[in-house]
């Protein structure tokens, strides 16, 4: 098995793709060693030490290291968990998977539709080549709250590509949405 690795806009997050399906559909985010008891894969990964998170999309894994960590050092660690766990057959999940979007019902709801629409079909598949993810969470009075996903999670970047990218995005196909602002899990 050979599992290739990509940098992300996010310098404490890397992207590793094993050539082969991680999860069936949708995403799985683990901010935390305690947050991964349904994926023995994410808690692979975390078991080797220095990890802060675990992302899964379709083909790809998002590692983020601890702060004081060097990928030199803790990548060869990573890249074994990573194929020890598929070398051995187990689940990547354990139980049903969650739905991507927060639910949202009310006056909204056909403007709701809309932006899950455009984040599913215009935002989702840019940032997965980024190695993460971004979510609908709510809306509420022209305000959209967006949660961010693996490297999209404390990048450097996030605010700009949260206002000048899916800010304009969602504001020149929907005149309600006024502002996109993030929110913690």
């Amino acid at each position: 098995m050979f599992i290739q690795t990509e940098s992300t806009p996010n310098p404490a997050t890397l992207k590793f793709l094993p050539g082969q399906a991680v999860l069936e559909m949708g995403t799985a985010d683990f901010p935390s060693l305690e947050s991964a008891v349904k994926s023995p894969l994410a808690s692979r990964v975390f078991a080797t030490g220095q990890v802060t998170g675990v992302f899964l999309g379709t083909d790809f894994i998002t590692v983020t290291k601890a702060e004081a960590a060097d990928w030199q050092h803790i990548k060869p660690a990573i890249l074994g968990a990573i194929m020890e766990h598929f070398q051995s057959g187990a689940a990547v999940m354990e139980g049903e998977s969650q739905a991507a979007h927060a639910a949202h019902s009310g006056e909204d709801s056909e403007i709701v539709n809309q932006i899950k629409e455009l984040l599913d079909t215009r935002v989702r598949p840019a940032v997965a080549q980024d190695g993460g993810d971004i979510t609908f969470h709510g809306f509420d009075r022209g305000v959209v709250y967006l949660h961010m996903k693996g490297a999209c999670a404390g990048c450097p970047s996030s605010t700009l590509t949260l206002k000048m990218g899916i800010e304009n995005l969602l504001r020149h196909y929907i005149p309600e949405v006024l502002e996109v602002r993030p929110v913690a899990a």
